[in-house]
């Protein structure tokens, strides 16, 4: 399951990385020009200042010409991980402070490793599409759902919410960030968390996603060990790490 996984991602990301499928997998770290190919996934409007990508072993990065030069010289002797430590990242960061960019936290990627089967322990309700609007502007769910006003292009597709008779206990939702790639996110109430409620609804999500034929991936953050955790349980595994530049505020 996974390699399948993971070779649809290559392709996915050699569109959103402006790249070739095998610069992906090169010994060497790869620099690309953004672009704003037809199908990518996108999170901010646009085209991209900066983007990294890595499956473990080189760096994609997808930047703008002025920074290739500097790039250049950073990547050279570098294996493609090491990208991401924290020292790098630095040197990176005080680059494009030069040019009113600062680096975003690195998103954790995770993709479906293995069928996770759940007994039903939650009473549950299905949302879909419009039915998930009412949600908007819930500081409860600022995870399971997108908000189209932040994001309109990673339209929100479906939502699973367990209840306590009419309390909401917890919302798993999903995101098409690029056509049949649904990114799930999770939000439980912090009164109901610890009895599983968030590897059950993400699993559950899960496993719709892959019965519709679509693609289910799910993010976080590096420190973020209950999200981490609830990955895991719920049959993902770590498949790529990224992250990208980001106007400073003024």
């Amino acid at each position: 399951m996974f390699h399948e996984y993971i070779e649809r991602l290559i392709q996915q990301l050699s569109l959103d990385y402006n790249c070739n499928p095998e610069d992906l997998r090169a010994k060497e770290n790869i620099l690309t020009l953004p672009a704003l190919n037809e199908g990518r996934r996108s999170y901010s409007s646009g085209k991209p200042f900066l983007e990294m990508v890595t499956l473990g072993g080189n760096t994609v990065i997808m930047a703008d010409e002025c920074l290739h030069e500097f790039l250049h010289g950073l990547i050279r002797d570098t294996e493609g991980h090491r990208l991401f430590e924290f020292e790098k990242l630095t040197i990176i960061n005080e680059e494009l402070r030069r040019y009113g960019y600062q680096m975003n936290p690195t998103h954790h990627m995770f993709l479906p490793c293995r069928n996770v089967e759940v007994d039903e322990r939650f009473r549950v309700k299905w949302l879909y599409d419009d039915e998930i609007s009412p949600f908007y502007g819930n500081p409860q769910f600022p995870n399971a759902i997108a908000y189209p006003e932040q994001c309109p292009v990673r339209p929100d597709r479906m939502a699973v919410v367990a209840v306590d008779g009419d309390t909401i206990m917890g919302m798993a939702g999903c995101s098409e960030d690029a056509p049949h790639w649904q990114q799930i996110g999770i939000d439980t109430l912090p009164v109901y968390r610890s009895r599983g409620i968030g590897s059950y609804l993400v699993t559950l999500l899960k496993n719709k996603i892959i019965e519709m034929g679509d693609i289910p991936f799910y993010g976080t953050a590096a420190a973020n060990i209950r999200s981490q955790t609830i990955a895991l349980n719920s049959g993902f595994r770590p498949a790529w790490v990224e992250t990208e530049a980001v106007r400073i505020e003024k």
